[in-house]
């Protein structure tokens, strides 16, 4: 497929090489405007914003998902597949799903359950978990420990939907999941499938236990330290 693709309008050469990943576009836009320097918009098809610019002199990208493994699963396929970037890092919320983790906590996924039907569109049959990036993975817990972050590691659940009412949330519980997001699963499998490396790194914004959550306010100003760590390996 030729670029620009029915989704991305930039040109080729326009990202580089490390795209962070939030769901939502005003959190691209936000990314963009406080943490990179000289950052140009590349992407606005759909009002999903992507910009690049330097991070500490290394050129970074950042563009939004959308909600959801369909919508990650578009826009990191085509980022891996035709515009060649090499890493994508998802910032972005999870819901904790586990009693050791509080609210403004890290989490980053080793790997990703889900019941999303995406797996099955690269016809494997079975169920599978995939799984991050080892390198990315080191380098994030190695970053978190020198930036004093207390960063969870362990396995995320990629839901399809956000509401229901089924008991699969007591049955991860048991496995040790620590969170729930929409995306993580359908990244790592893109990443598998094009021979590229991604990391899914979340901010624990409501708990499934406790129930407590943060304001939208909150939330944006809770994730700077998720921010700050997927900028550092970038």
């Amino acid at each position: 497929m030729p670029i620009p693709t029915p989704h991305i309008n930039a040109p080729a050469g326009a990202f580089a090489d490390t795209v962070l990943m939030p769901g939502d576009p005003k959190r691209s836009k936000l990314i963009a405007d406080q943490y990179l320097e000289n950052a140009v918009l590349v992407n606005d098809v759909r009002g999903v914003q992507g910009y690049t610019g330097t991070y500490n002199g290394k050129r970074v990208s950042v563009m939004a998902s959308g909600m959801g493994a369909p919508s990650i699963g578009i826009y990191s396929y085509e980022l891996f597949k035709f515009y060649d970037v090499k890493n994508i890092i998802r910032v972005g919320s999870a819901g904790a799903m586990n009693e050791k983790i509080k609210v403004r906590d890290v989490v980053i996924g080793m790997s990703a359950y889900t019941n999303s039907s995406y797996l099955k569109a690269f016809g494997f049959p079975g169920d599978n978990a995939p799984c991050a990036d080892y390198d990315l993975l080191s380098k994030a817990m190695k970053a978190a420990k020198k930036m004093k972050i207390h960063a969870h590691c362990g396995a995320l659940f990629t839901s399809e939907t956000f509401y229901g009412e089924g008991e699969e949330s007591a049955i991860l519980q048991k496995f040790g999941v620590m969170a729930v997001e929409m995306e993580a699963a359908a990244l790592y499998l893109n990443a598998a499938v094009t021979g590229k490396s991604a990391l899914a790194i979340c901010t624990i914004s409501d708990h499934l236990i406790t129930g407590e959550s943060l304001s939208a306010e909150d939330r944006q100003n809770s994730f700077h330290d998720m921010i700050k760590l997927a900028l550092e390996i970038a």
